[in-house]
């Protein structure tokens, strides 16, 4: 049975506003926001959270990750159990994970797959969009049973040719049955034929250092890509999601569409507005690991040069991007991005990133990058509102569901794979000092995490799938 609490002496943040107040919790729902020196009329509680110099934040919402993924001849090593976890620990409340359809099979079997692996696992609530890669005659129809259920975005790729590549006239004509379902197509967006082109030139000349991946996936794929796919977009009548974009170029696309009064959205991520090429370069020959350090940044789009994270900070201020979601796909050095030393094609694809999300953002805030509220927006309200789950989640308000995070804005951390939670063994962001932390995460109202433990009397299996409602900004 869930308590009654009260989580006193706060201060609320929403994407809008900042007051003080009372947040009063039945079971799984808000049910007030009230005057502390009305404290009196609500009664006993049966349990108080003090929040006195702390701010109350709706729970995270990262609407991009990859659990359990089978990719680069390896799995991600998170699964729905440890990665729901540690997205707990960093203060995010719901995940969206993507789930695949396989080549020649239906999206119904692809999305059966991804259901098993969630249900009996997940410690949050969850939902999923769906990868397809396989469109042929008769599968346009499948996409109106998956969205009855609740799953009401759709990703496609333009690229990795013989894997998730898909056609352009594919993409149109999926935009075009997404409008007629109210549906969301989320587009992996860059020049992934020639990309291939510049990859195989790259291993022909024998530069296979984990830095050619950047080097052969330039900012003007990452851009036309995204060009395209705004222009189908824009000629399906439809909106469209842009993830991961990670260059000014892309971002200028987007900001160009937008500005023409076009449905275009996109998110961005962590590593991108703090890490750079440099990383992917390693340390210095003769230290650590040298050049194939580098590896434990390979992700994609790949990590840019140090100026674009100005342009993205500025999107981010100026709400030309949406929403930073994390595209965690974490793979260990050992075993995993081991099997790409001597060919950077081989390095599994992907970074841990699912429990660091709130901490890095939060630097932005304390320089002035962006404003508490625009951070409650980008991480939590932004992605309920696109993805069909506000106001139930994103928000604190009356009838919300009562995921929300205590945040202690004096809260020293250092990141560390030592204390992190995420199944993987490293950190990108090892050694960095943060200051602004959860204090306690509760999740439909239980008190999951407090003082960086799992105080929860369940962990596998009591997060839920959501249904999530149709696209209607």
């Amino acid at each position: 049975m869930l308590a009654r609490t009260l989580i006193k002496d706060g201060t609320v943040v929403t994407a809008s506003d900042t007051f003080a107040a009372d947040v009063w919790i039945d079971g799984a729902r808000i049910v007030a926001l009230a005057e502390p020196a009305r404290r009196a009329a609500f009664g006993e509680p049966d349990r108080v959270l003090d929040a006195r110099g702390k701010y109350v934040i709706p729970g995270g919402i990262d609407a991009h990750t990859h659990l359990d993924l089978p990719f680069g001849g390896t799995t991600s090593s998170d699964d729905f159990h440890t990665g729901t976890v540690a997205a707990a620990h960093g203060g995010t409340t719901t995940l969206i994970d993507f789930a695949i359809q396989s080549r020649g099979e239906s999206l119904r079997t692809g999305l059966d797959k991804w259901h098993a692996k969630a249900e009996g696992k997940a410690a949050i609530d969850y939902g999923f969009h769906l990868i397809a890669t396989d469109l042929a005659d008769g599968r346009l129809d499948e996409m109106a049973q998956i969205v009855r259920e609740g799953v009401t975005s759709f990703k496609l790729f333009m690229a990795y040719p013989g894997v998730f590549l898909v056609d352009d006239q594919t993409i149109f004509r999926a935009m075009l049955k997404a409008g007629e379902l109210g549906a969301l197509i989320c587009m992996h967006a860059e020049a992934g034929l020639a990309i291939d082109v510049l990859v195989q030139r790259a291993l022909a000349a024998g530069n296979t250092a984990p830095v050619y991946h950047a080097l052969s996936r330039p900012e003007v794929a990452e851009a036309t890509g995204t060009e395209r796919a705004l222009a189908l977009a824009e000629m399906a009548g439809v909106p469209v999601y842009i993830v991961h974009l990670s260059a000014q170029r892309a971002l200028e696309r987007v900001m160009e569409a937008r500005d023409r009064g076009l449905p275009a959205y996109a998110e961005t991520c962590p590593q991108y507005l703090v890490l750079s090429e440099d990383d992917l370069r390693g340390l210095p020959p003769g230290v650590g690991e040298g050049e194939f350090e580098g590896a434990k940044f390979i992700c994609t789009p790949p990590l840019r040069e140090k100026h674009h994270q100005d342009h993205l900070w500025r999107g981010l201020r100026n709400h030309d991007l949406q929403v930073v979601a994390t595209d965690h796909c974490p793979f260990c050095m050992k075993e995993q991005k081991e099997l790409g030393r001597g060919d950077f094609t081989k390095v599994p694809n992907g970074m841990p990133g699912v429990e660091t999300r709130l901490h890095l953002l939060w630097e932005g805030v304390r320089a002035g990058k962006i404003s508490i509220n625009r951070f409650v927006e980008i991480t939590s309200t932004a992605p309920a509102k696109i993805f069909g789950l506000y106001p139930r989640k994103g928000a604190v308000a009356v009838g919300a569901d009562a995921d929300l995070v205590i945040w202690d804005p004096a809260k020293e951390v250092v990141l560390s794979q030592k204390t992190l939670h995420m199944r993987v063994d490293y950190s990108p962001f090892e050694g960095r000092k943060m200051i602004g932390a959860p204090a306690a995460v509760l999740s439909r109202g239980e008190l999951v995490v407090e003082h960086d433990k799992w105080v929860a009397p369940q962990v596998q299996g009591r997060g839920q799938f959501l249904r999530r409602g149709t696209f209607a900004l």
